[in-house]
């Protein structure tokens, strides 16, 4: 494998290796801590119970231009 000098790389050409090389990965690769696994079933949790309240982009953004 050749080396590859990544200083020499633009910022936006680094974001896109790192796009790639993370993009090269299975789920197996990935392991979550009993920690990581935990947070993610409470947001998941919390994901479901608020879904019915929740607030689109646009009601967002519409609400934010009202307010400037």
């Amino acid at each position: 494998m050749a080396a590859l000098n990544i200083a020499s790389l633009t910022p936006k050409e680094r974001l896109d290796l790192i796009g790639e090389l993370w993009n090269s990965l299975t789920v197996d690769d990935v392991a979550l801590t009993p920690g990581h696994e935990a947070e993610l079933a409470r947001r998941m949790a919390t994901f479901e119970t608020d879904v019915v309240s929740a607030v689109s982009w646009e009601e967002v953004e519409a609400e934010l231009n009202r307010q400037t």
